[in-house]
C-alpha cells in the first residue's frame, strides 16, 4: 500500500530513511555508470535522498559538539596515553580546521601550504561500491561550489602536520594510490588511508578507554567524572564549528571557513553556541552584583 504522507511504498509499516539510503545508494551507483558509458546525460538519483528527506520531514540526528571541559580533558587523555597517542596528529587536525572526514582522510601534503599557512580542500575520498567492483576508496569532488575551499592554519595544526611531515621523511608516507592521487598526509598501521567506519570504531574504543579511567580518576579524587557520550568524526568538526561560533561574531566568514552550502545550517549551530555562551556568561556573573 503507498503511503499517504510520504507517497511511499510500504508493507504494514513507513519505509526507514536508512533502508530508502540503501536503495538510493545502488541505483546512484548504477545510473552513474550510465553517464560514465554514455547512455545517459545526467544522473536522475542525483540528489533524491535529501528530497526524501525534504517530504519526510525526517529531522536530520543532533550532532554534539564537546564542551570546552571535555574537550581538554579529551585531548590531555590522549597525550598521556601511549596507545591513543599516534591519533592524536588527526584529532589535532580535526579539531583545528573542521574538516569533513573525507576531506581530512584525502588531505595531501601537496594541499598543505606551509609558507602561507592554508590548507586547501578540492576532494575528499568516499568508500563504495561502483557497478561490479568490490567496495573501494574513491576521490570524490566537491558537491558544491562551497565546498571548494582553503583555511588557515592554526598554529597547533600547523606545527602538528609538519611534525608529522618529519616523521614520515624518516619512517616513509602512505602508500595509497586512488584515482591517481596520492601522497597521503594521515594512514593507518598498514601505511594505507584511513576508512572512515574504521576511524569512526576507533574513536569509539577510545571514548570508552577514557571514560573508564576518568570515572576511576573521578572517584579517587572525590569530583564530579567529565564523561564523553558517543561521538564519530563528524562530532569533531561540529566540535570545532561550535568553538569558532562562541569567539566569531561573522557568520559568512563560519559558513566560509566550515564549506556549508546552506547559510541556515551555519546559523542554528551559531545560536546554539551563543545561547550556551550566554548561560555561561549569566553563571560567571552570579554574585558578582547585586540585584536585590
Amino acid at each position: 500500500m503507498r503511503d499517504r504522507k510520504t507517497g511511499l511504498m510500504r508493507q504494514g509499516r513507513p519505509f526507514r530513511v536508512s533502508s530508502m539510503g540503501m536503495i538510493h545508494g545502488i541505483l546512484h551507483s548504477v545510473l552513474q555508470l550510465a553517464v560514465r558509458d554514455g547512455y545517459i546525460q545526467k544522473n536522475p538519483a542525483e540528489g533524491m535522498l535529501t528530497e526524501i528527506r525534504r517530504s519526510m520531514r525526517q529531522p536530520r540526528p543532533h550532532r554534539r559538539a564537546f564542551s570546552v571541559e571535555q574537550q581538554v580533558s579529551f585531548i590531555e587523555y590522549l597525550l598521556a596515553s601511549p596507545r591513543y597517542k599516534p591519533w592524536l596528529p588527526l584529532i589535532t587536525v580535526f579539531l583545528g580546521t573542521g574538516c569533513r572526514v573525507g576531506e581530512l582522510i584525502g588531505l595531501r601534503w601537496e594541499d598543505c601550504d606551509f609558507e602561507n599557512d592554508l590548507i586547501s580542500v578540492n576532494h575528499s575520498l568516499v568508500y563504495r561500491k561502483l557497478g561490479e567492483e568490490k567496495c573501494r576508496m574513491h576521490v570524490s569532488t566537491p558537491k558544491t561550489v562551497s565546498g571548494l575551499r582553503t583555511i588557515p592554519m592554526l598554529t597547533e595544526v600547523k606545527n602538528t602536520l609538519l611534525r608529522e611531515k618529519e616523521r614520515q621523511e624518516q619512517t616513509g608516507g602512505c602508500i595509497s594510490v586512488i584515482d591517481g592521487y596520492q601522497g597521503f598526509v594521515f594512514m593507518n598501521r598498514s601505511k594505507t588511508v584511513h576508512n572512515p567506519s574504521d576511524l569512526n570504531r576507533a574513536l569509539e574504543r577510545m571514548r570508552k578507554d577514557y571514560n573508564r579511567k576518568e570515572e576511576a580518576a573521578a572517584l579517587e579524587e572525590d569530583r564530579e567524572a567529565v564523561l564523553l557520550p558517543h561521538f564519530s568524526a563528524h562530532n569533531l568538526r561540529h566540535t570545532f564549528c561550535t568553538r569558532f561560533c562562541e569567539n566569531e561574531t561573522n557568520i559568512k566568514m563560519i559558513q566560509d571557513i566550515m564549506g556549508h552550502a546552506d547559510i541556515s545550517t551555519t546559523m542554528n549551530i551559531y545560536a546554539e553556541a551563543t545561547e550556551e555562551k550566554k548561560r555561561q556568561t549569566m553563571k560567571n556573573l552570579e554574585g558578582k552584583i547585586r540585584i536585590c
